[in-house]
């Protein structure tokens, strides 16, 4: 890429969280156990929507999308940090820098996307439940999801071939947790403002646009729920939307401060905060509220529990 201040890269190292070994070997211990759940959790979810003809349904279609989309999104981070906390050179190739780029990127899109797409399967749910079934029809409800998963990867694959155009310095130090974007368009050796425009721009497309529009449904859910006059039908129609919209409000808030403003982001260590959220934490917290809150994925479970049970019962007689 020239000579001087610019070179071929063809490695980088992760600072990390900490540099401390004890610190290191504790969060190894802790993120583990969370990846653990993590994976465990969302692939229950699926194994449930895919054994319970009751839970084929738009809504539970969606879950399943979102379940392999968080798995995904942890997996594209979570082990290459987890062995780095066990490694004395924390090294990571050029090229499987740009692969977790996009990865973790496609994933990060999907799900907002996909969870646009949710929120407007409630509102057809809500608004107009007659004619639910014929809204969202098999045929729909598959193209939707193909243009989740196409947005976010197109998405990705701009930015990370953008990002990698950059002339780098010969400082190859990344002061994140993983290959994220703002962090590594800083080593830099040219003016990155036109990265941080379309940075911004595809926020506005990827992230403003869908939250627009969850808002914009959610906003018209109330009213229809406002106007129910049974105080069941209420509470009925609530809980509908209630695990949906706890998953919006966790998502949408940081990355929207992250990624619209890059120049005035949060501090590194904020970045990698957020970046722990949404890899480990929101992936794991997903199927947890999606079966705390919704009477369905609770009976599921409690038939499907019910049943391994008589089984045991009688293997062991």
């Amino acid at each position: 890429m020239g000579t001087g201040n610019q070179t071929w890269v063809r490695e980088f190292i992760l600072l990390g969280l900490s540099r401390d070994r004890d610190t290191q070997a504790a969060l190894f211990v802790l993120f583990l156990i969370m990846y653990l759940v993590t994976v465990l959790g969302n692939f229950l979810i699926v194994l449930l929507i895919r054994l319970d003809s009751r839970l084929h349904t738009p809504m539970y279609f969606f879950l399943t999308n979102l379940s392999l989309v968080d798995v995904s999104y942890a997996t594209s981070i979570v082990p290459q940090m987890l062995v780095h906390f066990l490694a004395e050179h924390k090294v990571i190739p050029y090229v499987s820098c740009a692969a977790q780029l996009f990865f973790s990127l496609s994933f990060g899109g999907i799900e907002f996307v996909l969870l646009t797409v949710m929120a407007y399967d409630r509102y057809v749910a809500v608004c107009n439940p007659l004619r639910y079934s014929v809204i969202m029809h098999a045929g729909l409800c598959k193209k939707l999801a193909v243009i989740s998963w196409v947005s976010g990867s197109v998405n990705s694959l701009m930015h990370t071939t953008i990002t990698f155009q950059l002339p780098m310095c010969t400082n190859k130090f990344i002061d994140h947790i993983s290959c994220e974007i703002l962090a590594v368009i800083r080593l830099a050796c040219v003016d990155i403002s036109s990265n941080e425009v379309t940075i911004m721009v595809s926020s506005i497309v990827l992230l403003m646009t869908p939250f627009c529009l969850v808002l914009l449904s959610y906003i018209k859910i109330i009213s229809a729920i406002l106007k129910i006059r049974s105080t069941e039908g209420r509470k009925k129609a609530f809980q509908t939307c209630a695990s949906h919209l706890t998953v919006v409000a966790l998502c949408y808030g940081m990355a929207i401060c992250t990624y619209i403003q890059p120049r005035s982001s949060p501090s590194v260590l904020q970045e990698k905060l957020i970046s722990l959220f949404y890899a480990i934490l929101t992936p794991m917290l997903n199927p947890m509220i999606y079966s705390l809150r919704n009477k369905e994925v609770k009976g599921a479970w409690q038939k499907l529990l019910g049943q391994l049970s008589g089984l045991r019962s009688k293997l062991a007689s």
